[in-house]
């Protein structure tokens, strides 16, 4: 499988993905939008990963490559690739599918429990996910879905975690795909979100060396890869 993904700043890398995608024998391509890079035509992948980023779906003016990502997404939704959005990732998805992208009335960064809607044993590819989870997160806005897509995760302080669409496309607010290194690159650009006192945001301290969160998210994220590429095989 040829797996293209969009990455919008250098810091929040493929992490987890890549070493799935390798261990797996399938092609990783990506594209460094910061850097002005073409993205590719819908013809060159059979998955599409969207990746997060500090900014937001509605910041054009400041990162013009926004309007061309926008349109590889609509054109890879339309034509039924497979795709995968992480947290700006999945709010450009949302938007995509028409819906909305606005502030979340918290911030939540750290580790913060997620639930799965009692549906989600229904759903194509969170089936086998846990009723509970405890993911990273590190977002400040939120989406509201069209009625096309389902949501099929909440939390305490966001009601839209996680969606699927048709089958071919799956959104996540928080992050699975994180290893130690990526918590500490997002600590380091990215201190000043860190809201003191914030009810959904942790000190750097409850963040990094956590191991163990780390595996259960790791292994959270095969499954979905997995479920996603015997998906495309079918």
């Amino acid at each position: 499988m040829q797996i293209h993904y969009l990455q919008h700043v250098p810091f929040e890398s493929p992490a987890r993905i890549a070493d799935w995608a390798m261990e797996r024998g399938h092609q990783l391509t990506g594209t460094l939008l910061y850097e002005g890079a073409d993205v590719p035509f819908t013809s060159e992948f059979d998955m599409l990963v969207v990746l997060g980023g500090p900014m937001g779906v509605y910041d054009e003016e400041k990162h013009p490559w926004l309007a061309r990502e926008k349109k590889l997404i609509q054109e890879s939704i339309a034509q039924g690739k497979l795709i995968l959005g992480i947290c700006l990732g999945a709010q450009l998805l949302a938007e995509a599918l028409g819906g909305r992208v606005y502030r979340n009335p918290y911030k939540e960064i750290g580790w913060y429990p997620v639930s799965m809607k009692e549906s989600y044993q229904e759903s194509v590819f969170f089936k086998k996910f846990p009723r509970e989870l405890l993911p990273y997160h590190w977002h400040g806005d939120t989406f509201e879905l069209p009625p096309t897509a389902e949501t099929v995760a909440f939390s305490a302080g966001c009601a839209n975690q996680a969606f699927e669409y048709q089958g071919h496309v799956v959104g996540l607010q928080f992050h699975l795909e994180c290893g130690d290194d990526s918590i500490d690159k997002l600590l380091e650009h990215c201190a000043d979100e860190l809201e003191p006192g914030g009810p959904y945001v942790q000190s750097p301290g409850e963040m990094v060396k956590q191991p163990s969160l780390l595996a259960q998210s790791n292994a959270l994220l095969i499954e979905l890869l997995q479920t996603m590429e015997k998906h495309h095989l079918s």
